[in-house]
């Protein structure tokens, strides 16, 4: 051979470092999986799907991308992991081929007040240094723009060493803020309305307050009654100008109150710090009723609403102050962004253009930077994740979506598939869990899972291309090409739900009739104010049960029979059939495990470590005291009846020794709603996000309601799972209910009796009502882009 072919053969042969082309998985067993071994390539764009429940999340968060974020935690030195979350090691025979996984997942943004679009994007912080350079009159560093931030001044003596000599020097700091003092940078001040609090007609000994928890005779009301700064017998409106100030507003006191040494507050700072700190999903609804009732949210009149000082708003560039800029809508303030030529500032201002920029091409241009980042919807929230990797020059890394097209109209669904390509053809690794036909459709590889979910799930039922599946028979492979029909009759509505000169956000004076008795659908792309209409005009209240897409918060000890109530009569009904006490039979009560607490595992804290949980010895992770397990009903203890799935427990509780009617209602609403499958017991932190919205359905629907208002309900559905969906929103409108729904998805649209589409673009662009009618007239029309693109989907011709 001459050195010239060997040379040749040299470089034709492949090097070793690229052989690592897959991400090799082996006996995955993270939650319902079960011992699943996949094989994915790297660099392209592979799709998971299966129904809700059947192992997607597990296989891709909770293995691939959480053992890929441990190994880089565990890069940090000690000291620094302890300052990390903690992360235990995935249960799984082997990964391999792993590189670094960056998550864009539906997480909600936080919801703290100060938190905006613009700050969770750094888009603000770019803002601020633009305005501390270029805004007239200067006044000052870009803290001085920052609602975040406020303005504090301080003196005094320090001492310093100097010279080998300890000297005493007086020192002097200010610091100019931007935060609005009387808002504290959160646009709205909150008023209690007094009335709600107590009724003044009355004196205390005639149980004047009328707040939740402070009945006559108990601690919270005898704080003030037997306080002795006021007289219990005189009704409070005749109190003088000291003793109401005392009664409503003084500040902690100690003092002897029946007795006993206690702290004395007014009832206003009070009740602000009892109920008011609190995560409104959080309180019991009682208490959530109340506060409704008693705050009210009024727009800051010091900083109408910008959150900042009057000095931040004055310094203008090209008279636009900082405060406009972030109400700007995003698509505007690109505009005007480009059109400043300041050398001295430009690769800032090429930074700021590229981000806005970002924000239109992702579908987001409608958004303004002042919009509070608890107010975004799941998909808008992953969007605005995207932003920050669009312009990156990182290479070889996963990006793991989940379902990145919720919230999306079937015309920006295009837009993200584009986006998600690009990131592949610029080298990296995409992994996809999504059920929409269209995403599916542009992947490279696709795994299948389930066949069903919860414990029929959890295995590979499918691996290969788009067309594979199709032949492949599985349930994702057999709907893959479904496709609604339009319904040939629709319902005749029953009345009308008016609206009139709605204004909320984008809309431009909305005047529309939304029809009751019948199942009514608002569409429209991203932006175009659907759910302002919605949820803006149709309070949630005496008859509306409104349905949206608030997660649901609970921790690993919370499960769907506590979340529906369901616990509260299988308790009762243990207690009755064995004559003791309910509290026996709660995990989190008197009968919970001695040794765990009732969570089922001993937890093992190992500082910067994983910690490390372990079934309890005692109870083998029933949670429950050995002794309650002696109680039965029907043949079942208790841990036995957690341990059954749904679709068993509505057999198990439906007749027998184990009748118990109104557990059985709640779990035929369970099972009607899709979630047959799930075991009572299973902890809420392993549900998924479309599980955890129908679960809210479920409770729900036991109220006696007249209108139904849902948010998106296919959030998180496989295509099998829709036609399930449907099937009970005919029901809901067939026994006397108004169903109306903001959705996306076109078979919900096509079985519809009624269409309200809003456009025709998002933001200012849209706001308007675009076509009324019903789903036929609507594809007939092709007026809209939701008409033309129904009319791709039904096949009209």
């Amino acid at each position: 051979m001459t050195s010239t072919t060997r040379t040749d053969a040299q470089a034709s042969a492949r090097h070793d470092a690229d052989r690592h082309d897959l991400i090799r998985v082996h006996g995955a067993r993270e939650n319902n999986l079960k011992d699943v071994s996949v094989e994915i390539p790297k660099r392209r764009l592979t799709v998971f799907t299966g129904v809700s429940g059947s192992g997607k999340s597990s296989l891709v968060f909770d293995t691939i991308a959480a053992e890929s974020q441990r190994m880089i935690n565990e890069t940090y030195s000690s000291f620094v992991q302890g300052f990390m979350p903690t992360l235990a090691r995935p249960d799984v025979d082997l990964l391999d081929g792993l590189t670094t996984a960056i998550l864009v997942d539906q997480q909600r943004m936080g919801a703290d007040p100060r938190s905006t679009v613009g700050t969770a994007t750094d888009t603000n912080a770019m803002l601020r240094i633009l305005f501390s350079r270029l805004g007239t009159p200067h006044i000052g560093s870009p803290k001085a723009f920052s609602f975040n931030t406020a303005s504090i001044s301080g003196a005094g003596a320090v001492t310093v060493r100097r010279g080998g000599q300890t000297v005493k020097e007086r020192r002097e700091f200010s610091v100019t803020g931007g935060m609005c003092p009387r808002c504290e940078g959160r646009g709205d001040v909150t008023d209690i309305d007094l009335t709600q609090l107590y009724d003044d007609s009355k004196s205390l000994d005639e149980g004047a307050l009328t707040i939740p928890g402070y009945k006559a005779g108990g601690w919270n009301y005898r704080l003030y009654a037997e306080s002795g700064l006021f007289d219990p017998g005189k009704p409070i409106r005749t109190f003088t100008k000291r003793q109401l100030q005392d009664f409503l507003y003084r500040e902690p006191t100690r003092m002897k109150i029946a007795g006993i040494n206690m702290t004395y507050e007014g009832l206003v700072p009070r009740i602000q710090k009892s109920m008011l700190a609190k995560d409104r999903e959080a309180m019991q609804p009682h208490i959530r009723e109340f506060v409704d009732r008693a705050v009210t949210f009024t727009t800051c009149p010091e900083c109408a609403g910008t959150r900042l000082t009057e000095a931040a708003r004055s310094s203008k560039i090209a008279g636009i102050s900082i405060a406009d800029a972030c109400a700007m809508q995003i698509s505007d303030l690109a505009e005007w962004v480009r059109g400043l030529a300041e050398p001295s500032v430009a690769p800032l201002l090429k930074a700021l253009g590229e981000t806005l920029d970002s924000f239109v091409e992702i579908g987001l241009g409608y958004l303004s930077l002042d919009r509070p980042a608890g107010t975004l919807s799941g998909g808008e929230a992953q969007r605005t994740k995207m932003i920050r990797h669009l312009g990156s020059s990182l290479t070889d890394v996963t990006y793991v979506f989940d379902e990145p097209t919720i919230g999306l109209h079937p015309h920006d669904i295009q837009r993200m598939n584009d986006l998600l390509l690009r990131l592949r053809d610029k080298g990296n690794t995409v992994l996809v869990v999504e059920h929409k036909p269209e995403v599916i459709a542009i992947a490279d590889h696709v795994v299948d899972l389930g066949p069903r979910a919860g414990t029929q799930g959890g295995t590979v039922c499918f691996e290969g291309t788009v067309e594979g599946l199709r032949a492949a028979g599985t349930l994702t492979g057999r709907h893959l090409d479904d496709r609604a029909v339009l319904k040939k009759t629709v319902r005749e509505p029953a009345g009308a739900l008016r609206i009139r000169g709605a204004t909320r956000h984008n809309l431009r004076g909305v005047d529309v009739d939304i029809p009751l008795g019948v199942l009514a659908v608002v569409t429209g792309v991203a932006g175009s104010g659907k759910s302002s209409l919605v949820h803006g005009s149709i309070p949630a209240g005496e008859g509306v049960v409104s349905i949206d897409q608030t997660p649901i918060r609970g921790s690993r000890r919370s499960n769907p029979a506590t979340y529906t109530g369901l616990l509260e009569p299988i308790r009762k009904a243990f207690a009755k059939a064995n004559g003791v006490k309910p509290a026996l039979f709660s995990a989190n009560s008197e009968g919970a495990c001695p040794t765990c607490n009732g969570a089922g595992v001993v937890y093992t804290d190992l500082a910067m470590m994983a910690g490390v949980a372990v079934t309890c010895e005692e109870c083998e992770g029933k949670r429950f005291e050995a002794s309650v397990l002696e109680y039965h009903l029907g043949g079942r203890d208790i841990s036995e009846v957690l341990a059954m799935p749904v679709s068993e427990a509505e057999e198990f509780f439906a007749a027998g020794e184990a009748r118990t009617p109104a557990a059985h209602r709640i779990l035929v609403n369970m099972a009607d709603v899709g979630l047959g499958y799930l075991t009572l017991g299973q902890p809420l932190t392993t549900l998924s996000g479309g599980e955890r919205q129908r679960l809210k359905l479920a409770t729900h629907m036991t109220e006696k309601s007249g209108v139904y208002v849902l948010d998106e309900p296919t959030a998180g559905l496989h295509l099998a799972d829709v036609e399930q969906l449907l099937a009970l929103l005919d029901r809901l409108v067939d026994s006397g209910k108004s169903v109306i729904v903001v959705e996306h998805h076109q078979a919900v649209m096509a079985h519809a009796d009624w269409i309200i589409d809003l456009g025709p673009g998002a933001g200012h662009d849209g706001g308007r009502v675009v076509f009324e009618g019903t789903p036929a007239d609507l594809v007939a029309a092709r007026s809209t882009l939701t008409g033309e693109h129904l009319a791709a989907y039904v096949g009209a011709g």
